[in-house]
């Protein structure tokens, strides 16, 4: 299979410039000849002084005011509007770090541009003056740099100036005859781009987090020189450029350091540990190691341009190949962005130009920040999810303090958006629509990601120390947030169904409830996970018996009259029925909890409100992806697939990058890699399902490394629709249940290590 995107004329703008990254440097590649403009990142450059207090004095009697106007006297409206009185600061704004600009005196004829997803390197060629120039750019993970190079097949050929800039206010300065650097800060204070400001971008002297970009000119030949302007290189054989980035940002709880001189020195000691004959083979070694252990193969090759195949798919033409394509390009963009010790990948990855981004480049967690992370563990990228952890346990300590201040409770709390900082409160400040800003499960639903990570990879050590202590916050949080109502059930007050408003008999929107179906989900995940965790750690806490006599309280999911499955307690009028989350239907994807077989009456409910959520048949980007899993866990794989050719026709940019309007969220991109996956093999229910829903228009194909639950990885062939041969290889010893295509599941004992061939028996 090609894993390739290229493109004949460079990019129109940084949305389809190419990207590279190591989860903790960025960049974006345009391919420009004569101006060339690389954009740069630093995934801990944001807006914001150090953490914030949250200074809400009252919170356990709003939550009282709330409870009592829900439970006695059914007044949502005014339930929904006294939340506002828990809200904090809002978060603050991922940052873009700054511009590297090379400047030629070239001109382009016979122009290619490509990203090698597999080599994680972005090529231009081109002819000038009849030489033929080769440029890649990538950015190392070993080595922790950014490598330019340029050669050409005729001596003395190399001519560029090359400079560093910013938007932020820097400072150049002459390292040594071939280096230069810029040191900075970004802004002290940001107000978020959705709200208007006289001022809304602060800069303070000695605040807010301090950055150093260095870049070094290694030249064959020619004269190097350097200046504050920048570096100048002439009549050189070849030129490879190495740039480095440090930030002076000393971890959530701190105030950063206020000398971006010393990242400066950081960012030199970088560029000093290179060694430049073994940098490239360093990064293709690390890349090609994770990137290679999963693999989708789908169709025959098309020998066109990615933006002409995406125009093709536009105009009715079908191309499994480029849907392989897109498959693999989520995989690369999870390792470009979130890798160990790095923050986890935000709502635009890594890659931002703007000081005030949309909705802060910030984590949203009532769906996107968890969508960036369901490709990883089924796809083979096990240490990309590494970030999304080191997230968590960061939340759970800021959470606790949210917890006891908003609801003088243990455990700890986290809501709808997330920071560097790690904000854990609803957002707003009063004047946010409580609607997204009163999520207070969002936590909960982050927490399920760990126990999850732990049944691909079963690993003692990780659930006791890592994914447990989280778990077990969360749930004591969740216990002390139940209260009883009049008919005895146990409600988690307030609920909402994350960004979607209901209409009251009145005409009013309100959004603030009893437990809505959403969070009667992920709740009953929560409290199955720990009860699981307990078990698996022998653990006897008395946090299992305190969840058995709950969970039996909690209200039953609710199905209204028509067969829907409701989003809140009364079947209320939606303000969108079409509206882009799915939340009631976690139990579906990624919960799960609803199956076709084993709860066919909830799955035909949550069939019936899918039915009415996609009437219109106009999904966004990670609505898209959302779609697609749960079509695949339905067994619908045509409406999966007509979701995907929507997409790659309405939906991205020509480089595939996930595009409405002016915003980009990387969300699409890594959810579509996870959702497609679904429609491949599925591993929920305790059968490891192979191709239980292959559309029609994918006959041929095969994929390699893709994992299922209990420690697994496979590697399938079908051919006219029909699974060939079906391999799988154990991690972990183990009885398991595998079925193909016609659904009748065999049981296979593996021993750890071993690999066995499955083709025969399935098709017994």
């Amino acid at each position: 299979m090609s894993h390739e995107l290229w493109f004949r004329t460079p990019a129109a703008d940084w949305f389809e410039a190419l990207p590279v990254g190591n989860g903790h440097f960025g960049a974006k590649v345009f391919g420009r000849v004569a101006d060339e403009r690389i954009a740069l990142n630093l995934d801990d450059v944001w807006s914001g002084d150090g953490p914030r207090t949250l200074e809400v004095s009252d919170g356990p009697q709003v939550l009282a005011d709330v409870r009592r106007l829900l439970l006695e006297e059914r007044d949502q409206l005014a339930a929904t509007e006294r939340t506002r009185a828990l809200q904090g600061p809002l978060v603050e704004s991922y940052q873009p770090l700054g511009d590297l600009l090379i400047t030629s005196t070239d001109t382009a004829e016979n122009y290619r541009r490509s990203l090698d997803l597999r080599t994680g390197i972005v090529s231009v060629d081109y002819t000038s003056g009849g030489v033929r120039h080769h440029r890649e750019t990538y950015v190392s993970t070993p080595d922790q740099v950014m490598v330019w190079t340029l050669t050409a097949d005729a001596p003395g050929a190399v001519d560029v100036r090359v400079a560093l800039s910013s938007e932020h206010p820097v400072e150049a300065s002459v390292v040594d005859g071939t280096t230069v650097a810029v040191a900075g800060h970004a802004p002290s204070d940001l107000t978020i781009e959705y709200r208007t400001s006289p001022d809304p971008i602060q800069y303070r002297e000695g605040h807010g987090i301090g950055f150093g970009v260095v870049l070094r000119a290694f030249a064959t030949g020619g004269i190097v020189q350097t200046s504050s302007a920048g570096i100048t290189i002439e009549e050189a054989d070849s030129l490879t450029l190495v740039l480095s980035a440090a930030s002076t940002f000393a971890g959530w709880s701190a105030k950063p350091g206020e000398d971006p001189a010393t990242a400066v020195a950081d960012a030199v000691r970088l560029v000093d540990g290179v060694a430049l004959d073994k940098v490239r083979q360093r990064h293709l070694d690390d890349h090609t190691t994770l990137y290679d252990r999963a693999e989708l193969t789908l169709g025959t090759p098309v020998d066109l341009p990615t933006d002409e195949r995406i125009r093709a798919v536009g105009a009715g033409g079908n191309d499994p190949y480029l849907a392989a394509l897109v498959f693999g390009f989520g995989r690369y963009l999870l390792m470009a962005s979130s890798r160990p010790g790095t923050q986890a990948a935000n709502l635009q990855g890594i890659w931002n130009q703007d000081r005030r981004p949309a909705w802060a480049s910030d984590w949203t967690n009532n769906i996107n920040t968890q969508m960036n992370y369901w490709l990883a563990d089924v796809t083979g990228l096990r240490e990309c999810f590494e970030p999304l952890v080191g997230l968590l346990e960061g939340l759970a300590e800021s959470g606790a303090e949210t917890a006891r201040i908003l609801y003088d409770a243990p455990g700890w709390v986290s809501h709808h958006n997330s920071d560097i900082w790690r904000a854990s409160w609803p957002v707003g400040e009063g004047d946010d629509d409580p609607v997204w800003a009163m999520a207070a499960t969002c936590g909960i639903w982050l927490s399920a990601h760990l126990m999850e990570h732990y049944r691909f990879h079963p690993d003692l050590e990780y659930l006791r120390d890592r994914a447990y202590p989280v778990l077990a916050g969360a749930t004591e949080f969740a216990l002390a947030m139940l209260v009883e109502d009049r008919d005895g059930r146990l409600q988690f007050i307030p609920s909402t169904a994350p960004e979607h408003h209901f209409i009251l008999p009145s005409g009013a929107k309100a959004s603030v409830d009893l437990t809505t179906t959403y969070d009667l989900w992920v709740l009953r995940e929560l409290f199955g996970n720990v009860v699981e965790a307990e078990e698996a750690l022998g653990l006897s806490t008395g946090l299992a018996s305190r969840i058995r006599g709950a969970v039996g309280r909690l209200p039953e999911i609710p199905i209204a009259t028509d067969g829907r499955l409701m989003e809140w307690p009364t079947d209320w009028q939606p303000s969108e029925p079409d509206h882009r989350h799915q939340s009631h239907l976690y139990g579906l994807y990624p919960g799960a909890e609803i199956d076709p077989v084993r709860t066919a009456d909830w799955a035909a409910a949550a069939r019936a409100s899918l039915a009415v959520r996609t009437s219109t048949g106009d999904p966004g980007g990670w609505t898209s992806a959302w779609w697609i899993a749960l079509w695949a866990r339905l067994g619908e794989s045509e409406k999966a697939a007509w979701v995907v050719r929507n997409y790659l026709s309405n939906l991205v940019s020509d480089n595939l990058l996930h595009r409405t309007g002016d915003i980009f969220q990387i969300d699409a991109n890594l959810g579509m890699t996870g959702g497609m996956a679904e429609l491949l093999i599925q591993s929920h229910t305790g059968v490891i399902r192979l191709l239980p829903a292959l559309p029609a228009e994918w006959p041929d194909g095969s994929y390699h490394g893709l994992r299922a639950r209990g420690g697994l990885s496979f590697d399938v062939t079908w051919s006219a629709g029909k699974l060939t041969t079906a391999t799988v290889t154990a991690d972990h010893p183990g009885t398991f249940a595998v079925s193909g295509p016609n659904g009748q599941a065999i049981s296979v004992r593996l021993e750890a290590g071993e690999t066995r061939d499955l083709t025969s028996e399935l098709d017994g």
